[in-house]
């Protein structure tokens, strides 16, 4: 046989194999019926009629049938149609609601299903309504409209009694009945409580009578004792405030001499305090006029300190710009001189001997040139020497169009002018911005004549003596022998 015709056999055999176990798992589950616990299935056929309750069991087809039967709580109302008469003759309408429900043991189910299993739950809730009817009908019958409406627990009881038996006979048992609404035609209900009212108003308007006459009473003697008490009060109050009206007068008689004393206490005490005061005050306006004329010495003592240091510095600052300053000129020349001369000296020993009387020659002019210029600084610092204030009135000048400059420059940086007119006759404009600049100059000599401790006049005097003075002659060079 060939190989692959055996291998499609079997796929064939297996396909099948898994349809046939789909159809009979299928067909179980189509057999197979289960019941919840809110439920009976009442099963009959070929093995009899047997009840299953929160159970499952096969249902055989076509030999067997099944069908469902509510356990569950049922709950309509019980409203007759017509008049209900009670003993009395009174045509009264009652309205109620009954829950009832299928027994739960075995034999209460078979009975039920008997009588309702295929009946709708309309048609069930009509049958179970005509019985509650009935015997509500034949309760009412037996008990006036006061018990109804007074005691609705008590018609509730007999009814759950008077209908157990028939309930039972139906597999059915009654879980309560309640009466909602109890009503006549003829307000026999309304009337009824008229009597009870008109008695408890009558026993209210007598209690309220008697309650007003004793609180009359009660009043009138409370008014008698407090008559009483407020004249007991009145002639209590009268000889109170007389004997309060007498301590009174001699408190204040009292309080009268001890603040006379007190008064004559406090004048003597305040004139006391008033003469001391006047004392220290004196005593103190000496001290302080003392130490205002300690503090007054002391300031001219620092004042004169101040200037003093003020003229010594001066005097180290125009000996350390000028004096120094000219010293080391002349030592810078001379260093220079002498080194020019040895380096010409040390440059014309190496030159042929045809030119080294030109060379000592030049170096002897030039060594004579600055020995010439070190004598002048000489004569120059013999001048300051000489006169102090004149070197100082020198610096001052010349530092002149500086000091004019720097005033000048915060006007050089200045972007826009803006000039106000007063109006008032003076100068505006421009001719305003350029003599207020020739006043801030005019204020420089006025600067000048501060920092030197004289007189313009007396300034320009003493560099007109330092013109007059001839240097002092420098003897010709003698030209040396080489």
């Amino acid at each position: 046989m060939h190989p692959s015709f055996d291998l499609a056999s079997v796929w064939v055999m297996a396909g099948l194999c898994v349809l046939v176990v789909l159809f009979l798992m299928i067909a179980f589950a189509k057999m197979f019926r289960k019941a919840g616990p809110h439920e009976a299935l009442v099963v009959y056929g070929i093995r009899g009629t047997r009840v299953i309750q929160g159970n499952g069991t096969l249902i055989f087809p076509m030999v067997e049938q099944c069908r469902e039967l509510s356990l569950e709580l049922m709950s309509f109302d019980v409203a007759p149609q017509q008049d209900l008469y009670t003993t009395q003759g009174v045509a009264v309408t009652v309205e109620a609601v009954a829950q009832l429900k299928v027994k739960s043991d075995q034999v209460s189910i078979r009975t039920a299903s008997e009588q309702f299993l295929t009946k709708t739950p309309p048609q069930r809730e009509g049958l179970i309504r005509l019985v509650m009817e009935g015997h509500l009908r034949g309760i009412i019958g037996q008990l006036t409209v006061e018990q109804i409406v007074k005691e609705p627990e008590m018609v509730g009881d007999r009814m759950r009694s008077t209908c157990a038996s028939d309930m039972n006979k139906m597999g059915l048992e009654v879980i309560s009945f309640t009466i909602k609404e109890v009503r006549d035609k003829n307000d026999y209900i309304t009337n009824m409580g008229r009597p009870d009212i008109a008695r408890i108003k009558r026993d209210a308007e007598v209690a309220a009578a008697e309650a007003d006459r004793d609180i009359a009473i009660k009043r009138a003697e409370a008014t008698r004792a407090s008559a009483i008490a407020r004249a007991q009060a009145d002639q209590e109050r009268v000889a109170a405030e007389t004997a309060s009206l007498a301590k009174q007068a001699e408190a204040e008689r009292d309080l009268n001499i001890k603040k006379a004393n007190f008064l004559e206490t406090t004048k003597k005490a305040q004139a006391q305090a008033d003469k001391a005061y006047e004392i220290e005050t004196n005593v103190m306006q000496q001290q302080v006029l003392i130490e205002a004329v300690k503090a007054q010495q002391v300031e001219r003592e620092a004042q004169v300190k101040v200037q003093d240091a003020e003229i010594a510095r001066r005097e180290r600052e125009l000996i350390a710009t000028v004096l120094k300053q000219a010293e080391i000129e002349r030592q810078r020349i001379e260093t220079l001189a002498n080194a020019e001369r040895q380096r010409l000296m040390s440059e014309a020993e190496g030159r042929a001997s045809a030119i080294r009387a030109q060379g000592e020659a030049e170096a002897e002019i030039i060594f004579k040139k600055g020995e010439a210029e070190a004598k002048a600084m000489n004569v120059k610092a013999e001048a300051f020497q000489e006169y102090n204030q004149a070197a100082v009135v020198d610096k001052l000048i010349t530092s002149l169009p500086e000091v004019v400059r720097a005033l000048s420059e915060p006007l050089s940086k200045v972007d826009k002018v803006t000039i106000v007119s007063t109006g008032n006759g003076d100068a505006a404009g421009a001719y305003k911005l350029t003599g207020d600049v020739t006043k801030i100059a005019a204020q420089v000599p006025a600067l000048f004549e501060a920092l030197s401790g004289m007189e313009m006049s007396e300034l320009l005097g003493k560099i007109r003596l330092i013109g007059d003075k001839t240097p002092k002659a420098i003897p010709p060079a003698t030209p040396s022998n080489s």
